[in-house]
């Protein structure tokens, strides 16, 4: 299962788009980058 979780981080580091780096504000985030940030969170978490 961890390596799942791994494999997953893998491809979210290719594929989608790091928000962190366009210093996006969590409280101006529109719904679906909310989503994409708890959904890289949970990816990231669970490969650790």
């Amino acid at each position: 299962m961890k390596r799942l979780f791994k494999i997953l981080a893998y491809l979210n580091k290719l594929m989608l788009p790091s928000l962190t780096k366009r210093r996006l504000d969590p409280v101006k985030a529109s719904k679906l980058q909310l989503a994409l940030i708890g959904w890289r969170y949970y990816i990231t978490k669970n490969s650790l």
